[in-house]
């Protein structure tokens, strides 16, 4: 199985799950500026992270999910956000989830259900 871990990164925590993701699973972890939509008709497996900005994921990887071409049809798929707990995010949300129904909505089978860490709060 062939996969990727595609992440945005604002602090450097996601960035640094993706890369443990990366290991644990043997594949590569790029960042959301490394990659175009048509590069993922050669994985078997896409993970998306992002952090939490505003309860959704960063307007780059919005951008990329947003494509149609983000994920090919049928392809395994799964997503991660990191984040703070603050009032706002406990009320409205968090990115995992917002990137987890772009990837079904775009053909995907979503593996597990949206995954989260936590980080510090800034």
């Amino acid at each position: 199985m062939k996969a990727v871990v595609v992440c945005d990164s604002t602090y450097g925590n996601t960035q640094k799950i993706a890369q443990a993701i990366g290991e644990a699973t043997g594949s590569q972890a790029l960042r959301v500026t490394e990659v175009m939509p048509a590069d993922f008709k050669a994985f078997d497996l896409l993970i998306v992270g992002s952090p939490t900005h505003g309860t959704k994921p960063t307007p780059e990887i919005q951008r990329l999910l947003q494509t149609r071409r983000s994920a090919r049809k049928g392809v395994s798929a799964a997503a991660f956000d990191t984040r703070h707990v603050s009032k706002w995010t406990l009320l409205f949300g968090y990115a995992a989830s917002t990137m987890a129904r772009s990837l079904k909505r775009n053909g995907a089978v979503l593996l597990i259900s949206p995954e989260r860490f936590f980080g510090p709060g800034h």
